[in-house]
């Protein structure tokens, strides 16, 4: 679990602004608020659009996170780096169990915590003793990202790794270029044993060290490595490069969330101000860089299993809000479920992931604009309007939208209207932007019963594309 500005333990440095600098900020933010994002536009750079690497990730929709380690069996969240490496023995540990179970509920990807804030290892390394091959689990030979990364593949499902960039047991953590070594070191044994890595995930942790000193991390040292020994991965912190923190761990995107960013806002992981907070969580319509957001949230309070917590795995229907908030907000959805000491994924939080598979489906399961041909029509430079006849009055709740991303994020402000049998027009709902995906339900206020539905685009950064269109009981 990374330090986050909004958690209790986090390292809030840099949280504070003046009040003047606040009144300034609020002033200049309100001045763009009433300029038109087209117009703003006009005066970017080219259009940003995603790599094929960029839209692979974000064609995932879920991804499972494990945090699993040496917290695991001392039943905390943050170790210290000092704990009895005697302690680590999951008997039965399953690599292939997690697999199945995130393939099971319809997550594509996962990423394993390869190392916390306490050091310990889950591979065999040639850096520190603080890892696998010095724990009495499978006599000394285990190793937890081996198994991890072959489970994941043989369910077809693609795979990331987390190395925590500060470490509590590391002696020469602090010492500048010493850790920076031993840390690239370390990112090189995960990056060049266990095969093709789609995403490496990081974050801007950095609090003392074993000598009671923090460190200086070497971002574009460490970033140029993942680039040279795994040059189709996608790299997640809160600067990206390719993939930005969403600004929370509450399973909750911005709305609206725009993919492309200003670079100059976050430049390194851990920096924290109100423009950060702003940037991670909307992103920029008229930024530069393409560089989406990922949702982080975890299945239960903490993010590593504890025994007591066993009942207060979140419900289907909290899941399901999050998948709204998340995915229907042009986002990806990194779900944290953590192995108990076993190394099993607990039975309460497998049958809530199958229920959670099992709402969406149901959801899902009919389109009402499946076999229908909209008709679209450009009404302005940067306006356009797509209508489609449902056939019969139909029940509808729900109403996804998708851009073509590949061409990038166009859609600055629309509205969904419907009509009924008698062909009378209402609005439904008005939104901001779309991107890969937006999930928006209904307000129970509004009429459902449509046989129509149009979707007018009121403003849009160019000329806009077509855009897909489903609507679901």
């Amino acid at each position: 679990m990374p330090i986050r500005p909004d958690s209790s333990d986090g390292d809030a440095s840099g949280a504070t602004l003046s009040r003047r600098a606040f009144t300034a900020l609020a002033v200049v933010a309100g001045a763009r608020a009433l300029v038109p994002v087209s117009a703003r536009a006009a005066l970017a750079t080219p259009l940003a659009h995603p790599s094929a690497a960029q839209l692979a990730w974000q064609r995932e929709e879920l991804a499972m996170f494990i945090h699993f380690g040496i917290n695991t069996f001392t039943d905390r969240e943050w170790g210290d780096g000092t704990e009895s490496l005697s302690l680590f023995n999951p008997e039965q540990l399953d690599a292939r169990q997690w697999a199945r179970t995130a393939k099971g509920a319809g997550f594509r990807a996962m990423i394993l915590t390869a190392k916390h804030h306490d050091g310990f290892c889950l591979w065999p390394t040639a850096t520190t003793r603080h890892a696998v091959h010095e724990t009495p689990w499978r006599g000394g030979n285990g190793d937890v990202v081996g198994d991890f990364t072959t489970a994941a593949r043989a369910e077809g499902l693609r795979v990331g790794l987390y190395l925590s960039p500060w470490d509590r047991n590391a002696g020469v953590y602090g010492e500048g270029d010493r850790y920076n070594d031993f840390y690239c070191e370390q990112l090189a044994e995960l990056l060049t044993r266990y095969g093709t890595i789609a995403e490496v995930w990081f974050d801007g942790a950095n609090g003392e060290g074993p000598n009671g000193r923090k460190q200086q991390y070497d971002w574009s040292r460490i970033w140029g490595l993942v680039r040279k020994l795994q040059p189709s991965a996608v790299m997640f912190s809160d600067a990206g490069p390719d993939v930005r923190w969403i600004g929370n761990e509450r399973g909750a995107a911005g709305d609206p969330n725009w993919s492309t960013v200003d670079p100059s806002t976050v430049t390194a992981p851990g920096q924290w101000s109100l423009a950060v907070e702003k940037s991670l969580q909307h992103g920029d319509p008229v930024g530069t860089v393409w560089r989406p957001g990922e949702t982080d949230m975890s299945i239960r309070p903490g993010w590593f299993h504890h025994p007591a917590e066993d009942d207060k795995a979140k419900s289907a229907d909290a899941l399901l809000d999050t998948y709204f908030t998340s995915v229907g907000r042009n986002s990806k959805l990194l779900l944290n479920v953590p192995p108990t000491r076993a190394g099993l994924l607990h039975d309460a939080d497998v049958a809530r992931l199958r229920e959670f598979a099992a709402r969406r489906t149901a959801l899902f399961e009919h389109d009402w604009t499946a076999g229908r041909r909209p008709a679209w029509r450009r009404t302005g430079p940067r306006a356009a309007t797509l209508e489609i006849d449902l056939g019969e009055e139909r029940s509808v709740n729900v109403v996804r939208l998708e851009e073509a991303i590949e061409h990038g994020q166009l859609v600055a402000r629309y509205t969904i209207s419907g009509a009924g049998s008698d062909g009378a027009w209402r609005e439904l709902i008005r939104g901001e932007t779309i991107g890969y995906r937006k999930l928006e339900r209904l307000p129970a206020s509004a009429s459902r019963q449509l046989r129509h539905l149009r979707v007018t685009i009121n403003d849009a950064l160019r000329a806009p594309r077509p855009v897909r269109v489903g609507a679901f009981a």
